[in-house]
């Protein structure tokens, strides 16, 4: 059934999902991109939405040049998880003393940390989650900040308070069970503040540059390689990533904290954590030539690459291993993928739905989080099951628990 390839595109874009099925606006996006000169082919996952320039759901392979909008302005945003030794059987009836414990630990939304996290005194022991990104070049990243653009040289004291913490909107801090009703933690996040920041400065300076000034959407501006603006894109955008990832595995270290504190008469044990950007460049061979490959709200799903595909809230997510289906440019979605904006979920749903839609998930069931309802969602099954040939199904998680901003 799948891939479909999508008409009247310059550039060969193919498909995991049906033309019926996007809306006209994405559909218009996925046409400019492809119409870009540079662009050697486009692969579209089943998550497809509407996005700012380029669409949400989209893998773009590129010549010598690279457009921010096609990674986005949470530069490095993705999933990170961990399964634990606990079981359903070990939780308690009543998740909210977790919930705020682990709120207690992880700022979100504006919010940070008063003061930068002693990432020194993360992870403990046998049963801590003391990765290389959590536990090695702290130095080394945060001396390069001094390298990054000028403009956002004022946000260093903000970007160390906000490492570790997990930002608003679809970002998520969850407690899965598994099919054997194992726990898992799992949460979603990127490069909070100081990634927008990077991202939009850069964004304003491609828009500028003349071979850009003819494009049917300046959105797409691009920058080529070879020139100063690419190298120093390319730089800020390299520490960017880091950034993310490294804020992800600080996190999932304050969470696993906060779950060890509830069980004070055992040890709780954690497996080796799975992580992966959604939104980043990569340098990849494609149809047998280098190129630049950007994945915004797609994950790489190479030979036995291991990934995160969540759904909404009140539904489940799952852990991936991918088959390096060379037609998808190795990739798979990175998620359900939003079937309505957030105002028209605001217009539609109501508190009462968002809780009816949350039964049995520990989380906030308020207007603050009506954007987020599942049924402004698509199907996270359907999703999963067209791209079968993208990726095999490791774990399906069910939220038992939901922290939100």
């Amino acid at each position: 059934m799948f891939p479909v390839e999508l008409s009247g595109t310059r550039a060969r874009t193919l498909m995991w999902a049906q033309e019926s099925e996007i809306d006209a606006a994405a559909l218009q996006q996925l046409r400019n991109i492809a119409r870009l000169e540079w662009v050697h082919g486009v692969r579209v996952m089943p998550d497809v939405h509407l996005g700012k320039g380029a669409t949400v759901g989209s893998v773009i392979a590129m010549r010598d040049a690279v457009a921010p909008a096609a990674v986005g302005v949470d530069i490095g945003c993705g999933m990170e998880s961990v399964r634990t030794d606990l079981t359903a059987a070990d939780l308690p009836d009543d998740l909210r003393a977790l919930r705020s414990a682990i709120e207690a630990a992880v700022p979100v939304g504006f919010n940070a940390h008063k003061k930068p996290v002693q990432v020194s005194k993360l992870a403990p022991g046998p049963s801590g989650v003391a990765t290389p990104t959590l536990r090695t070049g702290w130095d080394r990243f945060w001396s390069a900040f001094d390298d990054l653009d000028e403009s956002v040289a004022p946000r260093e004291s903000k970007a160390h308070k906000q490492m570790g913490s997990l930002g608003g909107g679809n970002h998520f801090i969850e407690v899965c069970l598994d099919q054997d009703d194992q726990v898992w933690i799992l949460l979603h996040s990127g490069s909070r503040n100081i990634g927008k920041e990077i991202a939009e400065r850069h964004m304003a300076v491609a828009r500028e540059l003349p071979h850009n000034q003819n494009l049917v959407d300046r959105d797409l501006a691009v920058f080529l390689a070879n020139t100063p603006e690419m190298t120093a894109y390319r730089h800020d955008l390299t520490w960017a990533q880091e950034y993310a990832a490294r804020n992800r595995a600080v996190m999932l270290a304050l969470v696993c904290e906060a779950v060890r504190k509830q069980f004070p008469t055992r040890e709780v044990r954690f497996d080796t954590p799975i992580s992966c950007h959604h939104n980043y460049v990569a340098e990849e061979n494609i149809d047998g030539v280098p190129m630049l490959v950007t994945r915004k709200g797609a994950v790489r799903a190479g030979a036995g690459d291991m990934a995160l595909i969540p759904g909404s809230m009140g539904t489940r997510s799952y852990v991936v291993r991918g088959k390096g289906n060379p037609e998808s440019f190795q990739s798979a979605s990175h998620g359900a993928g939003r079937r309505m904006s957030r105002n028209a979920a605001k217009r539609q749903f109501s508190v009462a739905d968002l809780v009816a839609q949350t039964e049995g998930v520990e989380s906030r069931k308020d207007a603050g989080v009506l954007d987020e309802i599942p049924a402004a969602y698509k199907n996270i099954d359907e999703v999963i099951e067209a791209q079968h040939d993208l990726v095999d199904v490791v774990a399906t998680l069910r939220q038992v628990l939901c922290v939100k901003g």
